[in-house]
């Protein structure tokens, strides 16, 4: 038995109720605490696999955009992602949302670390942290990957491939390295999808 694209498609693109103004700052602020080490692994959880808000396509597209903002990434993705549902008020809502808790707790902790930064235990837990920070750290950007992989898309493999290369083995300049490849990409999808039809 044949299954009809057209229909698993409707079937995926379910609208999911817009979040209210509380909802925004409730789930950022839950994203935020839980995200020792990184809110990105928590922002695209959420986001994408709790709330069903954005599909994971959706999600890569926003974060994409959002490395072009000035800013911290993820504090640009709360920024975009509260706008785009509830406009100013959403943004200003996910925004709080994200750096109130976070502010709060660090303001407690630098004061005790000040007092009690010396102790041998304290610096053992903090490297241990470290370490789990960057574990999910790369869980996340499989994570990221996967719907890229499955498309199995040459064109945007070899940009991504390029990238990684140029970037992370050749360590060249991220500014000089964007200005080559944001326009490439761009060519290329634009390209792709005019064969697409």
């Amino acid at each position: 038995m044949s299954v009809d694209p057209s229909a698993a498609l409707a079937e995926s693109a379910v609208p999911v109720p817009r979040p209210g103004l509380g909802e925004l700052f409730v789930a950022f602020a839950q994203m935020s605490l839980a995200g020792f080490g990184g809110v990105l692994v928590w922002a695209r959880r959420g986001i994408v696999e709790k709330h069903r808000w954005m599909t994971a396509d959706e999600f890569n597209e926003t974060f994409a955009l959002c490395h072009f903002l000035p800013g911290p990434n993820i504090v640009n993705l709360s920024v975009v992602f509260g706008a785009r549902f509830r406009g100013i008020p959403g943004a200003v809502a996910a925004f709080t949302g994200l750096l109130a808790p976070p502010v709060l707790i660090v303001t407690a902790l630098a004061a005790l670390y000040a007092r009690y930064g010396e102790i041998e235990a304290l610096r053992r837990t903090l490297a241990g942290v470290t370490c789990v920070a960057v574990g999910l750290l790369f869980a996340v950007a499989f994570k990221m990957l996967l719907p890229l992989l499955r498309k199995r898309n040459p064109v945007a493999l070899s940009l991504l491939a390029a990238v990684f290369v140029a970037v992370g083995m050749l360590r060249l300049p991220l500014p000089a390295v964007l200005a080559v490849m944001v326009p490439l990409s761009i060519g290329a999808s634009y390209v792709m999808a005019r064969r697409a039809r």
